[in-house]
């Protein structure tokens, strides 16, 4: 992959998808700080009703990019229409301002309450938040696209877009309007009996009350709550695969397509079953924080929602319930800066994922390296034409960066004992699949998913004519190269070297092998020494 080839790839979709990311990223945090770092039960709050809505805004604007994602997916010429409004409009630095303006009042309240208890002081923090979210939501979408660009997309086939989407905010309502199923005690009996199996694998003995919804081992059992009992993944399940049906009903074959509906309401149903007894044996075998914090309605949610995309993605690859095969463009993955992207956005979202749900977030790598595979594979039609080879330079400035950033390690080593304290108490097994996973993703995912992010694109994007302008450039992704990593010293020169070798003959391959000959010799004597945080 040239220089040359990745600014031209700098088009009017860039600006899209890098705004999208920035939301997807903002909502993950926002999700993880209210479900991990507060505390806030809206019975005792005094404004049950105002506290439930705010808290459902979460998984409305989770839906709701799934239902979009779907959309563009299955319209790329509305898509494309509305790429081209975008680029053409102008600067949007108020909406911007507001936007942040917003996510920033939302965090307020996190930073006002005392041991993160929001509850206690919701007669106060009911105002940023409310505040906020007005704020973010109509910044964040005055800042994607002018109105007239949304005001297109939305009359497009005459409100296809509108429609899905109205549904789609409305569907954590419809979703918790269907708990009443929880009540039919046919429902609640498998449910009970499928996790009731499926703890079994793993012990004799587990407590099982049905009549009061209790579940477990005598060492770790919980209460499953309505909204845990699987009732809203089901509605959800089931909402994606009628519009899914509603998106492409003119390729779709009917009645063959019913049999899809039933069937993704039993997979779903399945699936709640194996999370929560999963939950639970996590809950006794790893972490009871873990496994109570997996239980809570924004990890389901993101759960069930990443269920249906997967069951529309079955569906559509499937002859037989399509009258004629529908082809929408794969718009996402044809374009050269998602390609340089979304590998690094996703893991970033999966670090932030392992820093929520793990106890030490490191044991949760082996999460993290099949996010960036399965981003790297979706867009390896990209990366064919990159142009390998073992460039003697950039082998020695590998090697060069390897020991300089071994040498000046001067970390305390609390952070190498508490990760080989957490990895002590993992199976031989799991340990084996952990190192083989940090090892792959040191030497060969990481290096490569970083120098698209910051050679590939951030160099890329602001390098140009006049030395000024590169050493803009130069400066800017070696300054984020070096936040990211903390080192500042080390990481700085690595990131400056890198981009001198990018720029040098304009292949980013040579940076990519400096940074894997690098991460090769950290990791070596990482596990000399036995310390797995030094990469």
């Amino acid at each position: 992959m040239n220089i040359e080839p990745i600014l031209q790839s700098q088009q009017a979709s860039s600006r899209l998808w890098r705004v999208t990311l920035l939301f997807c990223v903002e909502l993950v945090v926002l999700a993880a700080s209210y479900q991990f770092f507060s505390v806030i039960e809206c019975q005792q709050t005094g404004l049950f009703g105002v506290c439930r809505f705010l808290r459902s805004l979460v998984a409305r604007a989770l839906v709701v990019f799934a239902a979009f994602a779907v959309l563009a997916w299955a319209r790329p010429q509305a898509l494309a229409e509305f790429r081209a409004a975008v680029d053409g409009a102008g600067g949007r630095g108020a909406w911007v301002a507001l936007h942040l303006a917003g996510v920033g009042l939302l965090l307020l309240p996190l930073l006002l309450a005392p041991d993160g208890n929001i509850g206690a002081i919701f007669h106060v923090a009911v105002w940023p938040m409310t505040l906020g979210s007005v704020l973010a939501g109509l910044g964040g979408v005055l800042w994607l696209a002018p109105a007239r660009a949304w005001r297109g997309l939305a009359l497009h086939e005459g409100g296809l877009f509108a429609i899905v989407l109205a549904v789609a905010l409305v569907l954590p309502d419809i979703a918790e309007m269907a708990q009443g199923l929880w009540d039919w005690q046919v429902v609640t009996q498998i449910t009970f009996e499928g996790a009731h199996w499926f703890l079994r694998l793993f012990a004799d003995t587990v407590i099982v009350d049905a009549t009061h919804y209790n579940l477990g081992f005598p060492e770790f059992n919980v209460n499953i709550a309505p909204q845990c009992s699987g009732v809203e993944g089901m509605a959800l399940v089931a909402a994606f695969t009628l519009i899914y049906a509603f998106i492409f009903r003119d390729t779709v074959r009917f009645p063959q397509f019913w049999v899809v509906l039933p069937l993704a309401v039993a997979l779903s149903w399945i699936f709640n079953i194996v999370r929560i007894g999963t939950l639970i044996w996590i809950g006794r075998a790893v972490s009871p924080d873990l496994a109570v914090n997996g239980f809570h309605s924004y990890a389901g949610w993101l759960a069930f929602t990443l269920l249906a995309l997967g069951i529309i993605w079955i569906v559509q690859a499937v002859p037989w319930l399509h009258r004629r095969t529908p082809a929408p463009a794969a718009v996402l993955r044809g374009d050269p800066t998602a390609a340089l992207l979304v590998p690094f956005a996703v893991f970033m979202l999966a670090s932030l994922l392992t820093h929520a749900f793990f106890p030490h977030p490191d044991l949760g790598y082996p999460l993290r390296v099949a996010a960036m595979a399965a981003a790297l594979w979706f867009f390896r039609s990209q990366y064919r034409h990159t142009g390998w080879r073992a460039d003697p330079l950039a082998l020695g400035i590998g090697v060069a960066v390897g020991i300089g950033w071994i040498v000046l390690d001067q970390r305390s080593g609390e952070d190498g004992m508490a990760l080989a304290a957490a990895l002590a108490g993992l199976p031989g097994w799991a340990f084996a699949i952990w190192l083989l996973s940090r090892l792959a993703g040191t030497i060969l995912l990481v290096p490569l998913v970083e120098e698209l992010a910051f050679r590939g694109y951030l160099l890329g994007r602001l390098d140009g004519p006049g030395l000024l302008r590169r050493a803009l450039a130069v400066g800017a992704s070696t300054a984020a190269f070096a936040t990211l990593h903390g080192r500042w010293l080390e990481a700085g020169v690595a990131g400056l070297l890198f981009a001198v070798l990018t720029l040098r003959q304009g292949r980013i391959s040579d940076a990519v092998v400096a940074h894997m000959v690098a991460n090769l010799i950290i990791a070596i004597w990482a596990m000399v020494v036995s310390d797995f945080t030094l990469i």
